[in-house]
């Protein structure tokens, strides 16, 4: 049976000059296509507003991004990794598509 995970990123727009944007959104559709590119269907990338009804809850002193990972923090604040993303759905025994 071939492991699976599913990554969860918790965002917000961001205010600025030209209006609203919706920069970690982005960032987070960038690295699902990264991750997809290299674990296939193995991994899902799913991206929450910070007022999404359906966000997982957020544990005492997280920061935004918040990046989850089978539900457990790997960032909380900075930046979203996809090396580290990467990292750790190797430790859970992803492999990248087709090996």
């Amino acid at each position: 049976m071939k492991a699976s995970a599913t990554v969860h990123i918790v965002g917000a727009p961001v205010a600025c000059a030209d209006g609203v944007k919706d920069t970690w959104r982005d960032v987070a559709e960038w690295a699902a296509g990264q991750l997809a590119a290299h674990f296939g269907e193995s991994v899902q990338v799913q991206y929450f507003d910070l007022f999404d009804p359906a966000r997982p809850p957020l544990p005492p002193g997280a920061q935004l991004p918040l990046v989850l990972v089978n539900g457990e923090v790997l960032s909380s604040g900075g930046k979203i990794s996809v090396p580290a993303i990467r990292r750790q759905l190797e430790a859970l025994g992803l492999h990248p598509d087709g090996h």
